[in-house]
């Protein structure tokens, strides 16, 4: 059985993630040509090792310290999925909140178990008064299909920031 809580930032350490699989094989990607969406093969597999989870655990602990959200799916006390939302307002109106992390580990991936933290994350970032989450996602095509699912668009706002970072990410938002 799975269990969704709270993250706090004392708790939000390497080990957490001892038992999480972030591996991903990624074959085809979308890519925006002339305007226009496409699939392109761009074959690689997306993992982390040391230095990513130390980056990870920097950031998630900045999220938390400074009034945003992480949330942690746990199966059997190991952490097997997280999602993250950012507490500072984004947009020309104020009105996105910047999902900025969501993953399951691959070996629990379809079971439902992101649609249940991107639901969380929906839920507090209304809460805080968005009207909509931004997200800057990977552009795999098994990972837009998740977003799409969950509703998502592509963004009528990009941010720029998250644009000259990850130039080939889809960005995406979804109304709260």
């Amino acid at each position: 059985m799975i269990q969704y809580r709270t993250l706090f930032a004392d708790e939000i350490c390497q080990d957490l993630f001892q038992n999480f699989i972030r591996r991903q094989v990624v074959n085809r990607c979308w890519r925006k040509e002339g305007g226009k969406w496409v699939i392109r093969e761009d074959p690689f597999v997306d993992d982390w090792g040391a230095e990513e989870y130390q980056f990870l655990v920097r950031c998630l602990k900045n999220t938390v310290q400074t009034g945003g959200y992480v949330g942690g799916a746990f199966r059997d006390g190991a952490l097997k999925g997280f999602v993250s939302v950012e507490a500072e307002p984004l947009g020309s109106r104020g009105n996105y909140r910047d999902l900025t992390s969501i993953h399951v580990s691959e070996d629990l991936r379809g079971h439902g178990i992101g649609k249940i933290l991107f639901q969380k994350a929906k839920e507090w970032a209304a809460a805080q008064g968005a009207e909509k989450l931004y997200i800057s996602s990977h552009s795999a095509v098994e990972t837009q299909a998740f977003y799409r699912a969950m509703g998502c668009v592509e963004a009528k706002e990009y941010n720029r920031a998250h644009t000259e970072a990850e130039p080939y990410d889809c960005q995406l938002e979804c109304d709260l």
